[in-house]
């Protein structure tokens, strides 16, 4: 493992624990945040370059932006920007990497105590499905990547986070920096731990991986995902998509063959 493709999220980092004030545009301690979640990805970066993967591309998926771009590791590279490129643009550029890391994660939507817990939309979407059983961005993320062969190897963030990795990816490691107590609070261990745990986390992580290969998540085909909004005029826009199937005033299905056709629907 010489190259590894890293997403990063905001609402996993230590020390964050509001939308309001911490995760969205206008959020009063926006910057601050970044600046936090920043660190966490830079001891990411010190973790695998420690072990030997130097070729680092980061992707900001945070969707307010969630990196201050002036401490960035000079190891890395950034994608980043709204809105974000084309799934096939994404796919283009990361297929070519070893591994999947995500630093910074929160769990899936309706986690009772996880801290800031949501699915891509934390102020549209109710919960997503994929042939049946609920999924989060986690889960998105695997299953993109597991089409192009890529394993998902490490992943930071709080523990119902991590907990979640862990039943879908069997093997990967974890960095728990903060504990859920409920949406909108957590216990967090300091920067300067949640730091630490990370770089050491994520280089056993790399080392495991190379003597016991994690294998790409992969699940069968045909695929049925459904959306479910809060409201009805989110339902609406995302009906109006092509090959959309409306199944009720709050829920929207997709089927396909490719999962990548269908998992960022």
């Amino acid at each position: 493992m010489k190259s590894a493709f890293v997403i990063t999220d905001l609402e996993g980092t230590a020390g964050v624990t509001s939308f309001t004030e911490e995760a969205y545009a206008d959020a009063k301690y926006l910057d601050r945040a970044r600046r936090l979640a920043t660190a966490e990805l830079n001891a990411a970066v010190e973790g695998l370059l420690a072990v030997g993967v130097a070729d680092i591309l980061v992707w900001d998926g945070h969707g307010a932006g969630g990196l201050w771009y002036e401490d960035l590791h000079p190891a890395v590279r950034l994608i980043h920007g709204r809105p974000s490129p084309p799934i096939s643009v994404i796919a283009g550029v990361v297929d070519g990497y070893e591994a999947g890391i995500i630093i910074g994660q929160h769990a899936m939507a309706g986690v009772a105590s996880s801290n800031m817990n949501h699915t891509q939309s934390s102020t549209h979407i109710d919960h997503i499905t994929l042939n049946g059983q609920r999924i989060g961005e986690i889960a998105q993320s695997a299953l993109f990547w597991g089409a192009a062969g890529m394993p998902f190897v490490f992943l930071s963030g709080e523990q119902a986070a991590c907990d979640e990795a862990v039943r879908l990816i069997p093997g990967i490691g974890t960095a728990a920096v903060k504990q859920g107590l409920g949406r909108g609070s957590a216990i967090s261990v300091s920067a300067s731990e949640a730091r630490n745990r990370i770089t050491a986390g994520i280089s056993r992580a790399a080392e495991h991986h190379r003597a016991h290969p994690i294998p790409p998540t992969v699940w069968d085909a045909p695929y049925v995902l459904e959306k479910r909004f809060f409201h009805t005029d989110a339902a609406d826009a995302s009906a109006a998509a092509p090959g959309a199937e409306r199944v009720d005033g709050q829920t929207v299905r997709f089927h396909g063959d490719d999962i990548r056709s269908v998992i960022y629907r």
